[in-house]
Order: structure tokens, then C-alpha cells, then sequence
């Protein structure tokens, strides 16, 4: 089964909340830029019921290039992880 494209998800949204398909992709289009600018601004953003999305430091470590064994430096950077709610993993699973 494939994933739900955005098209789709608005549709479902429009159709279940009874508005147009263009309010769900504005809803969709704000709810994505205020995630990413908490996340970059206050290091979370929490979507209750499904997770929280999570700025996190990387340290700098040792790699290895797979081509040749060579030992590298793989330097320090910021990533984004989402953790899954207990209550979401619950009804996943």
C-alpha cells in the first residue's frame, strides 16, 4: 500500500472537517512552517497525540569511508528527529 500523498491527505481533511480542499493545503502549508520554526527556534515542536519533533546535537565522531577502509572525521551537526508518543505507538501497534 503507498504512502498518502498530499493531495490526499488534504482531500480526507476537506472531507471530514466539510471545508474546501484549498483551506486543507493552506491548514497542511501553516501547520509544516510553524513545526520547523519552532523546532529551529525552541529546539521541539509537539503535535499532541502523534510525537514531538526534536532538534538535536550531533557530536563529532570517527567513520570509515566504505570504498576505501580509510578512517575519516565525520564533523559535529544539528539533526532533526521525530519521537513517536506512546499513545501513537500504542495505537499503531
Amino acid at each position: 500500500m503507498a504512502a498518502l500523498t498530499k493531495s490526499q491527505i488534504a482531500s480526507s481533511l476537506a472531507e471530514s472537517l466539510g471545508i474546501s480542499k484549498a483551506d486543507a493545503n493552506r491548514y497542511l502549508d501553516t501547520f509544516a512552517q510553524l513545526a520547523c520554526s519552532e523546532a529551529k527556534n525552541n529546539g521541539s515542536f509537539t503535535v499532541p497525540g502523534l510525537g514531538k519533533l526534536v532538534l538535536v546535537d550531533r557530536k563529532a565522531r570517527q567513520g570509515r569511508n566504505p570504498q576505501t577502509g580509510e578512517v575519516i572525521q565525520i564533523p559535529a551537526k544539528k539533526v532533526v528527529k521525530f519521537r513517536v508518543s506512546k499513545a501513537a505507538k500504542d495505537s499503531v501497534l
